[in-house]
């Protein structure tokens, strides 16, 4: 069976700043790329789109994943459309059994999220951290082999073990673009990447960054990393 990897996170852009190079590499190479979105992002600011009422917003969020998702290659999206903001004071055993159904639905070997921290710390992310990690070493999937989670951007040694580093610049040029689809999102997409204008030419962002944390029942396993895909069954 051919594998297929999973992205779960808490927003949409979430994969567009976390994963877009590896999710666009993966469909280039023929590998099928799921998405589980936990909220349609209504709690969120409309940037440059003007004032926008909640579900005004969550429309147009939704159009500007599917965007940036069909530029990456993203093979099918799911919304749970949970409170957007409210994810931590949800009974985590939902979230946890929301994303398990996800997971056992696509028959994902590959599942890549938020590490504990969130990367930004936001509630959200770090909600979607736990109930994953619940999903999966729980041993509620039986197809997934493998866990991920985002690293930073910069930081990330060569050197440390467990580490996938994918270079950015054959894929910068889609990973800006699907940035860019997240219209609502330009003011965030500015705070981390740098002028909109000046996107397309990326010379401070050489990686992403990604930690191999669970492999068939093993918790943190020394290895090198070349692929997500390595050493599937």
């Amino acid at each position: 069976m051919a594998p297929v990897v999973a992205f779960i996170y808490a927003h949409p852009d979430d994969e567009s700043f976390a994963s877009a190079c590896l999710i666009r590499s993966l469909a280039d190479r023929g590998i099928r790329t799921v998405l589980l979105s936990a909220t349609r992002g209504d709690a969120g600011r409309p940037g440059p789109l003007g004032p926008m009422t909640p579900e005004q917003l969550s429309a147009a969020r939704e159009i500007e994943l599917q965007t940036a998702c069909d530029l990456l290659g993203v093979s099918a999206v799911k919304h749970l459309g949970l409170p957007d903001g409210k994810l931590a004071a949800l009974d985590r055993a939902v979230l946890a059994e929301a994303a398990a159904e996800f997971l056992n639905e696509t028959g994902a070997s590959v599942v890549v999220t938020f590490p504990a921290d969130g990367i930004s710390g936001h509630p959200d992310h770090i909600a979607v951290h736990h109930a994953v990690n619940e999903a999966v070493l729980g041993g509620r999937c039986p197809h997934v082999q493998k866990l991920y989670y985002n690293l930073p951007f910069a930081g990330v040694k060569a050197d440390e073990p467990s580490v996938l580093r994918l270079e950015t610049a054959p894929c910068w040029k889609i990973k800006a673009r699907a940035l860019l689809a997240h219209r609502s999102q330009q003011f965030s997409v500015e705070k981390a990447f740098g002028p909109s204008a000046a996107l397309l030419e990326n010379k401070e962002f050489p990686y992403e960054n990604f930690r191999l944390v669970w492999l068939r029942g093993e918790i943190n396993p020394l290895r090198k990393e070349e692929s997500v895909l390595d050493d599937l069954m």
